[in-house]
């Protein structure tokens, strides 16, 4: 059965092999660079690809439609320009010799993020992940097509604004950025490039990526953000976290009020010259200020550490002074230097030691006691007695307790949580040799499946060797049954895929009369097939039926985006940089 084919400029339907559109008469063949994807291209039978709209060393973001809509999409490509070999016509993308492990492993890295995404979207704040799907010896991620302008170029026009309209505009992404780091997920990139103005006045986040693109020195062409990266985004020897994202939300917000983005914090880490915004811009109330710079802190253990304070720091003045209290007391004076940890080795060492000393002590105090029964028992004084014996034979006794062997079944529990039981533990025989393991099973949203959630006793902890260690494993998201929901109203439908752990988003597709408007006509998903609980389902909902159906393409959809023409050339624009 030939795929169906939609004009990615008009979104009306092509015939096979058509490179020329009959109906807006735009040409298909040769708008995209030789390595990339055609225009025209169908991606799993329901996506044609159009043109590009942005390159990065991680992949291509294409604009595109969902061909059952139709509606607009952007589709990002796995395509690491360092890693990826030049793929040819048949558009099979094949890695660098060399580079195919860790191709194999940067992708999967690629599709988990995306994973996670479409799990908690849609989400005010956040662009919503529609899809994701494997071809062509890649993956693709399917993305709603956001509308809106820049905040780059929304500022360039409308220039700075107050703290207060800054909060209203960031509100929605603060609320993204903290449900992704809810189920583990740091962003790593935001900034005013990756943050949408919509027609309302608020702002969404885009510009997913995997930590390799965000970090210096991974391997991939690296993307980072002058002035919005944080410091330890400049070295694969530093830990990210949470925190990072604190950093560049304070620099976007410090961007907005005070017409000019921080200093970049590879230039920082040099000499801190980056000003406070209460001193670039006077109107910027005390407390504003203050909360940036704790936001902007170098050391990320000095720094703001979570979205809700940073926002609330931000908004409120009682609040910030207070945190700005607290995190002042907890600042420590230059501590003294103090010998590096041992490791847990080292540790073991001291236990043996100090057991050692025990049984030597034991043996002196045996003697001792035995040296004055028998003195008791003798004629001779004790001074008779010469003190070289009694002093040999304590040496002798001391001796032979240090010479007795310490136990050498006592270790500490290793670190198991985040391994995979499979590939790391289970055929380890530096572990099955010295432990039992008990395996259970358990449900995750946030845990891959086959990795160790956690362990009992806990890492470090003192244990016999061929004791038994117990372990949670994964068993990934739980599975559900996707209901039947075709003929329902959209409201019914919502409620039901609720009930079972789904997540919802409707796009209303033109009804030719054929259908009960407000009501489903398909789904993502086929009814009776195994979908994993918090999944998002694509609901297509029944428009109401025209008076008079349109002879020409779709009218423009409320996003400014038109149906018909050139999407450069309609009410939205795109950032290409």
């Amino acid at each position: 059965m030939e795929q169906r084919r939609i004009c990615p400029y008009c979104m009306q339907e092509l015939e096979a092999g058509e490179e020329q559109c009959p109906h807006c008469g735009r040409e298909l063949a040769g708008r995209n660079p030789s390595g990339s994807l055609p225009a025209g291209t169908v991606l799993a039978g329901r996506y044609t690809v159009g043109d590009i709209q942005s390159v990065d060393g991680e992949g291509i973001l294409y604009r595109g439609v969902e061909n059952n809509g139709p509606f607009r999409v952007t589709i990002k490509e796995y395509m690491p320009l360092t890693l990826a070999a030049e793929r040819g016509r048949d558009c099979i993308l094949r890695p660098k010799p060399g580079s195919e492990v860790l191709f194999k492993t940067t992708r999967m890295d690629f599709a988990d993020l995306y994973r996670f995404i479409q799990r908690i979207t849609p989400a005010n704040g956040l662009e919503a992940v529609l899809d994701v799907f494997e071809e062509n010896n890649t993956v693709y991620a399917v993305m709603e097509n956001p509308g809106g302008c820049p905040l780059q170029k929304w500022l360039e026009e409308h220039g700075t604004v107050t703290p207060q309209q800054a909060c209203a505009m960031l509100e929605p992404v603060f609320n993204g950025v903290e449900a992704m780091h809810q189920v583990g997920l740091v962003h790593r990139g935001i900034c005013p490039a990756n943050i949408r103005i919509m027609d309302n006045g608020r702002a969404r986040l885009t510009g997913y990526a995997t930590v390799g693109l965000r970090t210096a020195g991974s391997g991939l062409h690296e993307q980072l953000y002058e002035g919005y990266s944080a410091p330890e985004q400049y070295s694969t020897a530093e830990f990210e976290g949470r925190y990072t994202d604190e950093y560049s939300l304070a620099a976007v917000f410090y961007r907005m009020v005070c017409g000019l983005s921080p200093v970049p914090a590879a230039q920082r880490l040099v000499s801190d010259s980056n000003p406070k915004a209460r001193t670039v811009t006077p109107s910027v109330p005390a407390y504003v200020s203050e909360t940036l710079y704790l936001g902007l802190r170098l050391k990320p253990v000095e720094r703001i550490q979570t979205v809700q304070q940073l926002f609330r720091a931000l908004s409120e003045r009682e609040y910030a002074e207070e945190l700005s209290r607290s995190m002042e007391a907890l600042d420590p004076p230059a501590p003294a230097p103090q010998e590096p940890k041992a490791p847990a080795k080292a540790e073991l060492l001291s236990v043996r030691n100090l057991l050692a000393g025990i049984v030597i002590l034991l043996g002196v105090l045996i003697l001792l006691t035995l040296w004055g029964l028998l003195s008791h028992q003798s004629e001779k004084p004790p001074e008779a007695i010469a003190p070289e014996s009694v002093s040999e034979a304590a040496s002798e006794a001391a001796s032979e307790a240090a010479s007795e062997p310490v136990n050498e079944n006592v270790t500490l529990t290793p670190d198991l949580v985040g391994r995979d039981y499979d590939a790391e533990v289970r055929n380890n025989r530096s572990y099955i040799d010295e432990y039992l393991f008990y395996v259970t099973l358990e449900y995750s949203d946030t845990v891959e499946k086959g990795r160790i959630i956690r362990q009992s006793p806990e890492a470090g902890e003192v244990i016999q060797k061929g004791d038994t260690v117990s372990l949670v494993v994964s068993r990934g998201p739980q599975m559900m049954e996707m209901p039947d929901i075709i003929g329902q109203t959209q409201d019914s439908a919502v409620q039901e895929l609720a009930t079972k752990g789904l997540n919802a988003t409707c796009f209303t597709v033109v009804n030719d009369g054929s259908e009960a408007a407000g009501c489903v006509v398909s789904a993502s998903e086929d009814a009776g097939s195994m979908v994993e609980v918090g999944t998002t389902i694509v609901l297509y909902i029944a428009g109401d039926v025209p008076a008079d159906a349109p002879a020409g393409p779709e009218a423009p959809s409320d996003t400014g985006t038109p149906a018909g023409g050139d999407a450069a050339q309609g009410g939205v624009e795109y950032d290409t940089d």
